[in-house]
């Protein structure tokens, strides 16, 4: 592991040391960085952005962190003694920090593969109904009529293909909230 206070990281954050702190901190587990100013944690999260290529996640319970937050992909604040600043400025908001770990690898795990779920869903659901309008076509002799009514075109995608969407958005659990605490590691199988 690696801790650095906010004199150091000063320091480390010039151009000509970036590179080897980078280096550095890839070879650790944790690196924790301690008193830190606001603009040290954002330029830090930017440069991990920037030069590793990573996702990036910033966590923060006050106004001191804000600038962090928002630099980060996807930032999560957490409600407190410090106020509400840094949980207006987040993604997502969580009452006490023991709840993020829920909040990583029980809904992140949901809505990911919900999300690859519904992408696939949409995918084959138009390749279906334009591969049905093209052979029509065939039929018709390429005359550009359609095969139905102006109206069913319209609630196709409103009304008849919106219902498998919302309950699999709400009821699509593949594995137990129970089961993914236990084991980190599906998080990381999912992708």
């Amino acid at each position: 592991g690696l801790v650095i206070d906010g004199k150091t990281l000063d320091h480390v954050l010039h151009e000509s040391l970036q590179n080897t702190f980078l280096q550095l901190t890839e070879k650790c587990r944790a690196v924790v960085c301690c008193q830190a100013t606001p603009l040290q944690k954002s330029v830090l999260v930017r440069l991990v952005r920037s030069k590793l290529k990573a996702m990036t996640l910033a966590v923060g319970d006050g106004a001191n962190d804000v600038s962090m937050i928002q630099v980060a992909d996807t930032g999560v604040g957490i409600s407190g003694e410090e106020g509400m600043q840094a949980v207006m400025a987040s993604d997502f908001a969580v009452s006490q920090f023991r709840h993020l770990r829920k909040l990583l690898l029980v809904h992140g795990h949901w809505c990911y593969t919900r999300l690859t779920n519904m992408v696939l869903y949409f995918f084959y659901k138009n390749v279906a109904y334009v591969n049905l309008l093209f052979w029509y076509q065939f039929f018709c002799g390429f005359s550009g009529t359609s095969m139905t009514h102006y109206w069913n075109l319209i609630l196709f995608n409103l009304l008849f293909t919106s219902v498998p969407p919302i309950i699999c958005g709400v009821l699509d659990k593949d594995v137990s909230a129970e089961i993914l605490m236990q084991l980190p590691q599906l998080y990381m199988m999912s992708q």
